[in-house]
């Protein structure tokens, strides 16, 4: 106690300054309506930056709950369109009265993305439990990103369209020609696209896309655009370069394609053969 009286009378005279201050500063605002609009205004822009810093940290930490939330809305988007028979990305309608709802879409969560190998593979957090199975499509909301290889109750392991096995079918937006998507093991941005005739009209930048030409994919998946293109040797095919759409080294979300009439399909093909 002693210590804040000995304070205020060393100070004494700089506490009178500072008080007279603001008692003169008050009387100012309150007698003067230019000065009294001013102090209001400086006082809603310190207090609107306070409460702009408090919700953007409040924003951030809402982040997870957001991106779950969205994720959730464009799985539900996304079934819908197939229940109505619209292709999720050409938004071309199909004949629904001849099939069943062609695809069902449900999201996952990446827990392990290699891409600096030869042979990469990808491990989300979706498995039998969530009726996940092999050969399924595995996409983002920007373009493929490989198909399932095997599952465990929980789990699934993708192969990476970064993976000296992968072979998908693609081909132009523009057209029906289609070729093989393969990757050569460098660049983990760019993959390659084998076997378009040479008879294709291309030109750099033109949209890659799935073709629909197997059980896994619906048509019209974007995959990227092409990059650059040379003439094979034998001068029948082109090897195109894409540029993929997807950043394959920052994958955090990705939903799962179930077709629905892929045994059905499968079927009909196996008795062709019998």
């Amino acid at each position: 106690m002693q210590q804040i009286i000995n304070f205020l009378i060393r100070n004494k005279h700089s506490l009178l300054f500072l008080l007279l201050l603001f008692i003169s500063l008050v009387f100012t605002i309150q007698s003067h309506s230019y000065h009294r609009s001013k102090f209001v205004s400086s006082t809603n822009f310190i207090s609107g930056g306070v409460y702009g810093w408090q919700h953007s940290i409040s924003d951030y930490f809402k982040l997870k709950n957001e991106n779950t939330r969205l994720l959730e809305e464009n799985e539900r988007l996304y079934n819908q369109l197939s229940a109505f028979g619209v292709d999720s990305v050409s938004k071309k309608h199909i004949d629904t009265l001849r099939y069943t709802v062609p695809y069902t879409f449900t999201k996952a969560r990446v827990i392990k993305n290699d891409y600096s190998k030869i042979d990469n593979y990808i491990l989300i957090n979706k498995g039998e439990k969530d009726s996940i199975k092999p050969d399924m499509g595995v996409i983002t909301d920007k373009g493929i990103i490989g198909i399932i290889e095997n599952t465990s109750k929980h789990y699934s392991r993708v192969i990476s369209i970064l993976n000296s096995n992968s072979r998908i079918n693609a081909g132009l937006k523009k057209s029906n020609q289609y070729g093989s998507l393969v990757w050569n093991g460098e660049d983990p941005n760019i993959v390659q696209l084998e076997t378009i005739p040479r008879q294709a009209i291309l030109k750099e930048g033109d949209t890659i896309i799935t073709h629909g030409r197997s059980t896994i994919f619906p048509r019209g998946i974007g995959i990227g655009t092409i990059l650059n293109y040379k003439l094979n040797q034998n001068k029948n095919y082109y090897l195109i370069d894409v540029k993929l759409f997807n950043d394959m080294t920052n994958i955090g979300f990705v939903y799962t394609i179930k077709n629905n009439n892929a045994e059905e399909i499968k079927s009909l093909e196996k008795s062709e053969y019998e």
